[in-house]
């Protein structure tokens, strides 16, 4: 499994969870199987996103259209994004 791991700041938490539960990038059909939010404690207004993939080349192509959204979102709906495609090295449940 690959991450597509993205954090950013965000003007208001809300508005955000708002702008994304209308999946402008289209996760669904570009092959994010699921995708958690976090959001450290002390700070409400930033977000860690992991998206889920089952291969890289997907994560990729994701990237490329987050990076052309964000273009036309920046400082309105979130600014400084930052993103990474992960390997999963290892996954334990204890």
């Amino acid at each position: 499994m690959i991450i597509l791991q993205i954090e950013h700041k965000v003007p208001s938490f809300e508005g955000w969870k708002k702008a994304f539960d209308s999946d402008p990038a289209g996760r669904k059909k570009s092959g994010v199987r699921r995708y958690q939010i976090f959001s450290p404690a002390d700070d409400p207004n930033y977000v860690i996103i992991d998206l889920y993939f089952d291969n890289n080349d997907d994560a990729a192509k994701m990237l490329t259209s987050l990076n052309i959204l964000w273009g036309k979102v920046a400082g309105t709906v979130m600014t400084g994004p930052k993103a990474r495609i992960l390997n999963i090295v290892e996954s334990v449940e204890i």
